[in-house]
């Protein structure tokens, strides 16, 4: 099995799971799958019984792909990748998802919690620096589940949360000490941008909630000597057309809510795509500009931050 660059302290997911705390959580999660609030949808149908609604995932979790991934930022990808498990059909509708075929399609296939836990191990098998669990947000409680096996086949390795943002606190909290590194998005601070593009105008608010409870629970991130992420949340800000009033807006609030130390991604990627042709959504069909991305970072720093992570 190839040695892995990680901390050498022992992951908090294994010290849960011999006091038998880990246990315990997965079954008070899937227990709530039964009347579902495991995102701030609260859909309250029963997916135990394989009820769905607007994640279009029911009792078991849908993964689209499992992978070293090496286009994820430095600090997560080092040398041999970051173990990515892609979640299908997320709890968000992004108008301009670049990812659409996988959130917004049926694409995947089901897991069972051994199966899912035995990607884990594949993953760690194959070197990757860590466990990256990407649109997880609907499916926490299968997470879990998956957790204690993964662990009695061996899993060490880092956890990261890749989030969109739209998570439930609820959900984030039965993950304390489980998730080494949270990674999410934070998109718009408008809740009418966020009503017609993400189509919630909750998401703000939610995002805002989250982002406060992940940090209480790992503070800013750390680096190891190698310069891989050990522990913190690490903040993405995909930068929009016509959008740095939210970009200035979502810069304070994180180092004003969360700490100047924050490390934020503020990222170029945008482009037109899914629901963003034609007349539909003109706002946003075109690229972002060199001087708009000169401006979020001159934004970030007048905000105070001072870590940061971009291409």
């Amino acid at each position: 099995m190839p040695e892995n660059n990680h901390s050498p302290l022992m992951p908090g997911y294994i010290k849960l799971y011999k006091s038998g705390q880990l246990q315990r959580r997965a079954e008070t999660a899937l227990a709530g799958l039964e009347l579902c609030r495991a995102c701030p949808w609260h859909c309250d149908v029963n997916r135990l019984e394989d009820e769905k609604k607007v994640c279009r995932t029911g009792r078991y979790a849908w993964v689209s792909s499992c992978f070293a991934h090496h286009g994820e930022e430095d600090c997560l990808r080092g040398h041999r990748g970051s173990g990515t498990i892609f979640f299908s059909r997320c709890n968000l509708e992004c108008v301009f998802c670049q990812n659409h075929d996988i959130s917004q399609a049926d694409s995947g296939v089901e897991v069972r919690p051994d199966e899912l836990a035995l990607m884990m191990i594949e993953l760690q098998n194959t070197g990757c620096h860590n466990i990256n669990f990407v649109t997880p947000e609907h499916v926490v409680p299968q997470i879990l589940e998956a957790m204690p096996a993964a662990v009695r086949m061996g899993l060490r390795l880092p956890i990261v949360y890749n989030t969109g943002g739209f998570d439930s606190v609820v959900s984030l909290k039965s993950l304390e000490g489980i998730v080494d590194i949270y990674m999410p998005d934070f998109k718009y601070w408008s809740p009418v941008k966020s009503k017609r593009f993400l189509k919630t105008d909750q998401y703000p608010e939610v995002a805002r909630n989250a982002l406060e409870e992940m940090h209480r629970q790992v503070g800013t991130l750390r680096l190891d000597e190698n310069g891989l992420a050990e522990r913190g949340v690490l903040v993405r800000h995909l930068v929009m057309p016509d959008g740095l009033e939210d970009t200035e807006a979502i810069m304070k609030f994180l180092a004003e809510s969360l700490s100047p130390d924050t490390f934020v991604n503020i990222m170029a990627q945008y482009r037109p795509d899914g629901q963003v042709s034609g007349e539909r959504y003109p706002e946003l069909n075109r690229g972002v500009t060199a001087d708009e991305m000169k401006e979020a970072r001159r934004l970030a720093r007048a905000a105070g931050l001072h870590r940061f992570d971009g291409r």
